[in-house]
C-alpha cells in the first residue's frame, strides 16, 4: 500500500467513531483492492467493542479486501446497520457477488441481526441478487427493517429471485416465531417491469409490514402496476408509496385507487409521471374524498390530465387538514387552466401547498393524443403479450376485493327477450311495453362494466320526448338504473361519472371507445336526475366541473345544456 494511501486511510480512521456504535468510512473514496489495503479498517473493525452500524459506502472493495473485513465481522454479533452502497464502482460485475457472499458469511457468523441492508447504487444485476441470496434466507435478516437496493441494475430475473428469496425469508422466520416486518422497501431505478414487480408483490403481500414503498422507474405497466396495488391493501401501515415514471393509464391507476381506499395511514402518494390522465385523476379524487385522512403529500405530476380532471382533484382536498403539497405540474391544463387552479386551491386556503406550474404542456391537441392513446394501448398489449400477461382491456374494473373484471366476457344475461330486444334497438314504444319488466335492465347495468352500464344509461335516456306517458317512463327508467349506479363506493360512483362524461365526448378518456351521438334527452335526464336525491352534492360539483369547462362539446344541444348547468349550480349551492 502506498505511503500516501496510508497516511490517507490514517487520517480517515481518526474520524470514523460517530457515536451510537457507528463506524464510517462514508464517502473516503478508497480502493480497497487486498487484505494488505484494509489492515487499518480490519484493526477498527476488531477493536471496536459494541459496533452496531458500519458504513462503507463511497468507497471501491476488491474480492480479497472483502474476506478480510468478512473475516473481521464474524464477531460482530451486535452489529446491526450496514450502509453498504455504492461500494463496487469500476469492479468487474463477476467480482461483486463474491465479495457480497464474503460479507453475508461473515454476518451469518456473527449471528448478526441487522435491521439496515443497503447496496444502492451498486450495478450488480441479477447475480448480485444471488450474492446476497443465502444472507437474505438467514436469520441474519429476520430481523431487517429497511431494504434498499435502489439502482442496481436487478432486472426482471433479479426481481423475482429476490422476491422468492424474501418469501423463503419470510417462511423461515414465521417458524422460528421471529417473523419478517420489513418496514422500508427501495429498489427504484431497476428495470423490474411486469413480472419482477408482479413477483416481488406476492412477497409484498405475505409480509404485510410495509410502511415505504419506492420503485420508481422501472419499466412497470398497468399490469404491474394492479399486482402491487392488491399488495399495498395488505399493507394496513403503509404510510409512503412512490412509484414515480412508471406507466399506469387508466387501468393501473383505477386498481391503485381502490387500494388506497383501503389504507388509512398513507401520508405520501408519488404517481408523477405515471400517465395517470383524466379518469386516472377523477379516480384518485374519489378516494381522496372519501378516505386517506392524513395525507400530506400528493403528485400527480406530468399526468396527461387536462384542466377539468385537475380542479376535480383540487376539490377532493377539501378535507385534508394534514396536506403539505400538492405537485399537478406538467399536465395538461393551459394557462386559463393554471390560473383556475391556483384559484381552486386558494379557496381552500391551500394556495400555497400547489408546487409551480411552470413545466404546464398546455391544453392537448384532440387529433395528436387520440393517436398517440392508440398507440400506447397497442404497445400495452404488445407487452402485455410479451410478458406472459393476458392483459385487461380499456373496459376493465376493479372490483371490491381489488382484482379486475373483463368487460369482454360478462356472464351470459338472463335477460327476458323483450328486454334484449329493447337494448339492440331501443324506441319509445318498445320500452313503454316493456312495463313492469324494466326492473329486468337492472342486471344489465353491473358496476363492474362501467361502459355497458352507462351505455345502456344512455340509450334509455336518447328516448327523452315532451309525451308525458313516455317522459315519465322514461325519467322513472334512468332514476332506477342510476340510482342504482351511484349507490356504490365513491370510486365506483365516480368512475360511472367520468364513463358517462366520456362516451358524451365531455372528458378525453383512453383507447378507442367510440362515443354516442349526443341529443337533447341526455342532458334532460341529467337534469332532471341532479334534483333528485340519490345524486350526491359531490356527484354534482363533478358534474359541473367538468361540463363548464367543456361547454363546446355540448354546442349541438345548447338549449339543454343551458338547463342543465344551471340546474347543477343550483345544487353546488344547496
Amino acid at each position: 500500500m502506498a505511503s500516501d494511501d496510508i497516511s490517507q486511510l490514517v487520517h480517515a480512521l481518526s474520524k470514523t467513531h460517530l457515536g451510537d456504535g457507528e463506524l464510517s468510512y462514508k464517502g473516503l473514496g478508497l480502493k480497497l483492492d487486498n487484505a494488505e489495503s484494509v489492515e487499518g479498517l480490519v484493526q477498527e473493525i476488531e477493536q471496536y467493542q459494541d459496533l452496531r452500524a458500519l458504513r462503507l459506502e463511497g468507497n471501491t472493495l476488491g474480492v480479497d479486501a472483502a474476506r478480510a473485513i468478512a473475516k473481521a465481522l464474524e464477531s460482530k454479533q451486535q452489529l446491526q446497520r450496514c450502509y453498504w452502497s455504492d461500494l463496487f464502482t469500476g469492479r468487474l460485475r463477476s467480482e461483486i457477488p463474491m465479495a457480497l457472499k464474503s460479507l453475508g458469511s461473515g454476518l451469518m457468523t456473527a449471528g448478526a441481526r441487522l435491521t439496515v441492508l443497503d447496496l444502492s447504487d451498486n450495478a450488480f444485476g441479477p447475480d448480485g441478487v444471488k450474492g446476497i441470496d443465502q444472507l437474505l434466507r438467514s436469520a441474519a435478516c429476520h430481523t431487517l427493517r429497511e431494504l434498499r437496493l435502489n439502482n442496481c441494475g436487478m432486472g426482471i430475473g433479479g426481481g423475482k429471485i429476490l422476491a422468492e428469496v424474501l418469501t423463503e425469508c419470510q417462511r423461515r422466520s414465521l417458524a422460528e416465531g421471529t417473523p419478517l416486518t420489513l418496514r422500508v422497501f427501495v429498489a427504484g431505478r431497476n428495470r423490474l417491469e411486469n413480472e419482477g414487480a408482479s413477483a416481488l408483490a406476492k412477497a409484498f403481500q405475505l409480509m404485510g409490514s410495509l410502511e415505504e414503498v419506492h420503485m420508481p422507474q422501472n419499466g412497470i405497466n398497468h399490469a404491474g402496476v394492479t399486482a402491487l396495488a392488491s399488495a399495498m391493501r395488505h399493507n394496513k401501515d403503509l404510510r409512503v408509496l412512490n412509484l414515480n415514471d412508471n406507466t399506469f393509464t387508466k387501468r393501473g391507476t383505477m386498481a391503485m385507487a381502490q387500494a388506497l381506499g383501503h389504507l388509512r395511514n398513507v401520508q405520501v402518494i408519488n404517481f408523477g409521471d405515471c400517465l395517470v390522465r383524466c379518469e386516472g385523476a377523477i379516480a384518485m379524487a374519489a378516494v381522496l374524498r372519501e378516505g386517506l385522512p392524513v395525507l400530506k403529500e400528493l403528485n400527480l405530476s406530468f399526468g396527461e390530465i387536462t384542466e377539468a380532471a385537475a380542479l376535480v382533484v383540487a376539490q377532493a382536498l377539501v378535507d385534508k387538514p394534514h396536506m403539505e403539497k400538492v405537485d399537478l405540474n406538467g399536465n395538461c391544463l393551459g394557462e386559463e387552466g393554471c390560473e383556475a387552479l391556483r384559484e381552486a386551491m386558494a379557496a381552500q386556503d391551500k394556495g400555497d401547498m400547489l408546487v409551480s406550474l411552470s413545466d404546464d404542456e398546455g391544453e392537448p391537441d384532440e387529433e395528436d393524443n387520440d393517436d398517440e392513446e392508440e398507440h400506447e394501448d397497442e404497445d400495452d398489449d404488445d407487452a402485455d403479450a410479451s410478458n406472459g400477461y393476458n392483459g385487461c382491456n380499456e373496459d376493465d374494473f376493479v372490483k371490491e376485493n381489488g382484482m379486475m373484471a373483463n368487460e369482454e366476457s360478462p356472464s351470459k344475461s338472463q335477460c327476458p327477450e323483450e328486454v334484449l330486444s329493447f337494448l339492440e334497438c331501443p324506441s319509445a314504444e318498445k320500452l313503454l311495453q316493456l312495463g313492469e319488466m324494466r326492473r329486468h335492465l337492472l342486471p344489465e347495468v353491473n358496476i363492474l362494466h362501467p361502459h355497458k352500464a352507462v351505455d345502456v344509461l344512455l340509450k334509455v335516456a336518447s328516448l327523452y320526448c315532451e309525451e308525458p306517458v313516455v317522459k315519465t317512463t322514461v325519467l322513472e327508467t334512468f332514476d332506477m338504473l342510476l340510482r342504482k349506479l351511484l349507490s356504490s363506493s365513491a370510486l365506483q360512483a365516480y368512475i360511472i361519472t367520468s364513463t358517462l362524461l366520456v362516451l358524451m365526448g365531455v372528458l378525453k378518456g383512453e383507447g378507442k371507445r367510440k362515443k354516442v351521438a349526443l341529443v337533447p334527452g341526455h342532458l334532460l335526464c341529467l337534469e332532471h336526475a341532479v334534483q333528485q336525491d340519490y345524486l350526491a352534492q359531490h356527484h354534482a360539483s363533478l358534474l359541473h366541473c367538468i361540463l363548464s369547462k367543456n361547454r363546446e362539446a355540448l354546442k349541438s344541444c345548447s338549449s339543454s345544456v343551458d338547463r342543465l348547468i344551471s340546474a347543477l349550480e343550483k345544487r353546488c349551492l344547496d
